[in-house]
């Protein structure tokens, strides 16, 4: 009989990354390779993403870095492509590249709003799409997407509409999806950080003020989190362990929407 923690292992996995280069996404692809799964580095800035390949490599993970822009749906096709031709199947995939846009919502401009939506919402449903097609042949698949607290709440005090509103139309998404690709035993879920310490925003918070000393104020661990934290989850959702979760919001915030 398998063992609970049998279930975890992804040796043999193919797991597509976006926006694994750096922060979130990388964090979570070195889980999943160190779950036995090869793994993807995708990401726009090329170089980037293969150093971080490399030094997956350097630590025993078989990962291989492609670069490609997730709202270009011919850049996509290609990649994934690529990706078939060298491994021949992709086991799970990891929605995760996005921005943000601090700005009043009286001033956002229309090509600003549709740049959020594009990176943040219409290529998770690009990429799902385009991958979901393999995974509907292979007859399984778990696609888990990085939406955020964000897509639950408003967030104070920085005004953010349109990544709020584009955070809240991934968890739809996700539910969506998982609903009508559950006959093909396809399992699609979200991954809802809150306030996170990345490579990027560690000097932000290293600064502190009064926006950090308010986002920790009303988070209850009282500390941002760190991309490791996000791994067991990543781990999880892509493994059997989670065989019967789909259409999960699953929030890592330190216990900020709890209040």
């Amino acid at each position: 009989m398998m063992s609970v923690f049998d279930k975890f292992n992804l040796t043999g996995n193919v797991s597509v990354v976006t926006g694994a280069a750096a922060g979130l996404g990388k964090a979570m692809a070195r889980a999943l390779g160190q779950a036995g799964s090869k793994v993807v580095i995708w990401d726009l800035n090329g170089p980037k993403a293969e150093e971080t390949a490399e030094a997956f490599r350097s630590e025993g993970i078989e990962a291989v870095a492609v670069r490609a822009d997730v709202t270009k749906p011919d850049e996509i096709a290609s990649a994934v492509g690529q990706i078939m031709d060298r491994f021949g199947r992709i086991d799970a995939l990891f929605n995760n590249a996005g921005i943000t846009l601090h700005k009043n919502a009286e001033d956002v401009t229309l090509e600003e709003w549709h740049r959020v939506m594009d990176v943040n919402l219409t290529s998770v449903f690009m990429m799902s799409q385009a991958v979901g097609r393999i995974m509907i042949r292979q007859k399984k698949g778990s696609i888990v997407n990085t939406s955020s607290m964000s897509g639950l709440i408003v967030n104070t005090p920085q005004n953010q509409a349109s990544y709020n509103v584009s955070k809240a139309g991934v968890i739809m998404l996700t539910r969506s999806l998982a609903v009508e690709w559950a006959r093909h035993n396809i399992r699609v879920n979200t991954i809802a950080p809150g306030y996170m310490k990345t490579e990027m925003t560690a000097p932000f918070f290293e600064a502190g003020g009064p926006m950090v000393e308010k986002w920790m104020g009303l988070t209850p661990m009282g500390r941002p989190g760190n991309p490791e934290e996000l791994g067991g989850m990543a781990v999880y959702l892509a493994s059997d362990a989670s065989s019967f979760v789909t259409g999960g919001v699953f929030v890592i915030d330190g216990g900020y929407t709890a209040l």
